[in-house]
């Protein structure tokens, strides 16, 4: 099976270059259902290109007709951010011109001027179907005006003529995937909305953030796909006609920024396959995998996350590594302080305020007084 590659051209520089996107179609003989699936949207978060790379050779190997419905993927999906550098370092999280998060960007349809409850109500003696039918030409309805402002003699931000280009894609599509890397060291883990933890088994990762109602405003890309569609199944619920629709977001966080680690990318390729062929895209030997249903996955919900941060500057030593338990009053790590008062160096140590584990470590050994060391999660389900 052979993909469609086609290019989409993203932004003219000064000096008359272009940066683009190319995007790799895979299509199957029968209809179906559409799966989006992206990487690199924070510039030195590349490990997820690996994961489509593998995934294209793969699908490659396959017939037509083990593919029912449609897969894009899109590796390198923000070009700006992935060439940004300052010396050997890749930054590209924030954009260098207005210094916006390059993943906190994304139009959402729950921001704009409707009434979601009142098409709940206009729909509820309707299939689940001919909800979701209606329900998703609307938010197409709606986004596609964002296109008559960039096409405007006044025009737009470049960020919102991206954030179209991209959106455009996937605001069609049934399950959409964001490949990131943490952007410190890190164990694997992924995002998951409310009420899809069954559905993450089958990335089979050990550990997930969960994505708790409130707890998300939308801008994010995962957030900004399945926003509108929780908002829609809370208004049907609070009407009597209970619906959760076959439409799920994820961002998948597979290792450590700047780096592509071999174990994270298999990680990587082996939940996707799973995924896909559980959501019943592709018919391959041995996926979905046996252990899918069983497979433990330790959620803590994002707002139970502790973080934390350096009490005083100078040098982070003897830091416990990411994948660690640690008990309450553990230490944790220490700070190397060459204090200014005319006093000898101190050590400064950190202890666990809870149990938990660890799951990253600020890829800086150097901090100021308030920068970001480690984050720590629940330890069992």
């Amino acid at each position: 099976m052979k993909p469609k590659i086609y290019s989409i051209p993203l932004r003219q520089l000064a000096s008359g270059d272009f940066m683009s996107l190319q995007v790799y179609k895979f299509t199957g003989n029968q209809t179906g259902k559409k799966a989006y699936i992206q990487a690199n949207l924070h510039g030195a978060e590349i490990s997820g290109n690996a994961v489509i790379h593998h995934l294209i050779e793969f699908l490659m190997t396959l017939d037509n007709s083990q593919l029912t419905g449609e897969i894009l993927l899109v590796p390198v999906c923000n070009p700006e951010g992935v060439n940004a550098r300052s010396h050997q370092f890749s930054s590209g999280r924030y954009d260098s011109y207005n210094g916006k998060d390059w993943n906190r960007i994304f139009w959402d349809y729950e921001k704009e001027d409707v009434d979601i409850e009142a098409f709940a109500k206009s729909q509820i003696n309707l299939t689940e179907t001919e909800i979701k039918n209606n329900y998703r030409q609307q938010i197409l309805a709606s986004f596609n005006q964002q296109l008559e402002k960039i096409n405007s003699p006044s025009s737009t931000p470049f960020y919102k003529q991206y954030r179209y280009q991209l959106q455009s894609l996937c605001l069609d599509a049934d399950y959409v995937i964001d490949l990131h890397s943490s952007t410190n060291q890190s164990v694997d883990y992924l995002y998951c909305f409310h009420g899809r933890e069954e559905s993450a088994k089958s990335f089979l990762l050990d550990y997930g953030m969960l994505m708790g109602e409130g707890e998300y405003d939308g801008d994010a890309f995962d957030e900004a796909f399945l926003k509108p569609w929780l908002a829609l199944e809370r208004n049907l619920k609070r009407l009597g006609k209970p619906i959760q629709f076959d439409i799920e977001s994820w961002t998948l966080e597979l290792g450590s920024g700047m780096k592509m680690n071999p174990e994270s990318v298999a990680k990587g390729i082996r939940g996707l396959k799973n995924y896909l062929a559980n959501k019943k895209f592709l018919e391959i030997p041995e996926f979905p995998l046996n252990k899918t249903e069983d497979n433990q996955i330790v959620f803590t919900p994002k707002k139970e996350m502790k973080s934390y941060y350096a009490p005083v500057g100078g040098m982070i030593q003897n830091r416990v590594e990411p994948g660690t338990v640690v008990k309450q009053n553990q230490r944790i790590y220490q700070v190397l302080n060459f204090n200014k008062n005319q006093d000898l160096p101190k050590v400064v140590d950190v202890f666990a305020e809870t149990d938990g584990l660890i799951l990253d470590n600020s890829t800086n050994h150097s901090v100021n007084q308030g920068d970001f060391v480690l984050d720590i999660i629940w330890e069992k389900p």
